[in-house]
């Protein structure tokens, strides 16, 4: 997303904070890379918020595509160097590689500097629950079992996010917030909406199996915090091409799902009403 007015800007950043200070950031589905990656939404996220330990869940660096046509604009190297300089003042960073960045699991059990790389992880909350951290590929029927039609997906997804980086260029000239049209998609199409069900009752199955309470996973860009049938806690972290969004741990234990397009969308209408006003005065 660009912004008009810089001034703008740095005033609904700074009005959409409601804290900056977590015990623990949950993130994943950056896709640095690939076009249509909201960068500027991540650096504006990643500037307010801090950690104590960051998990990165997956698909940070989009490997598919970097195969096929390399990009890799300052905006996606600024995100790197963000999230490393906030390593090097202590911050504990744990990266687990998910389907697009695959490359990386080979390394899992290493470190890398101040990052580990691990496959899944338990992280206990602040209140003592236990949660299973995973990309959550993992329980994708097509990506492990047809691969060509997750490369084929992954086209179709790559041709709709740059129809919906056109749709949004308009609806920022008309005044309008982000949207994204995969994410509405999502909660209209059957398919989807029935794949997306399977996901979440086979992660929380496996969260079941490792005895915790819940599981925080990515992977499918659909961000969602809902307590399933079987007791266990499922939340879905979203991804920072559609939905912007983030999982933080409050330092009470409590998990929260922050929409950052919509919190900075809002900030950023007020911002406008106020300066109109001033304007107008």
């Amino acid at each position: 997303m660009r912004w008009h007015d810089s001034r703008q800007r740095i005033t609904a950043v700074q009005d959409a904070r409601s804290g900056t200070s977590y015990r623990t950031l949950f993130l994943s589905d950056f896709h640095l890379g690939m076009r249509g990656v909201q960068a500027e939404f991540l650096l504006d996220f990643l500037d307010v918020h801090d950690a104590e330990t960051i998990y990165l869940i997956g698909d940070i660096v989009d490997g598919w595509r970097l195969r096929r046509n390399w990009y890799w604009p300052q905006s996606h190297n600024d995100v790197v160097q963000k999230l490393l300089s906030k390593a090097r003042k202590g911050t504990r960073i744990v990266y687990i590689p998910g389907n697009h960045d695959e490359m990386l699991r080979e390394y899992c059990g290493n470190n890398f500097g101040a990052v580990e790389l691990k496959k899944n992880d338990i992280h206990e909350l602040a209140d003592g629950r236990r949660f299973l951290i995973m990309h959550g590929d993992e329980f994708d029927v097509v990506v492990r079992h047809a691969r060509w039609l997750a490369l084929l997906g992954d086209w179709a997804y790559r041709v709709t996010i740059a129809f919906n980086v056109q749709v949004n260029r308009v609806r920022r000239r008309l005044g309008f917030q982000y949207w994204s049209l995969s994410a509405w998609a999502k909660v209209k199409v059957k398919n989807a909406v029935n794949y997306i069900g399977e996901f979440e009752s086979a992660l929380s199955a496996e969260a079941a199996r490792h005895g915790v309470d819940g599981v925080i996973c990515g992977h499918i860009h659909h961000p969602a915090d809902m307590t399933m049938p079987s007791g266990i806690h499922y939340i879905n972290t979203g991804d920072w091409v559609e939905s912007c969004t983030a999982v933080v741990e409050h330092p009470d234990g409590r998990l929260e799902v922050v929409r950052w397009a919509d919190r900075v969308g809002a900030a950023q209408k007020q911002a406008a009403e106020f300066i109109r006003v001033v304007q107008a005065a």
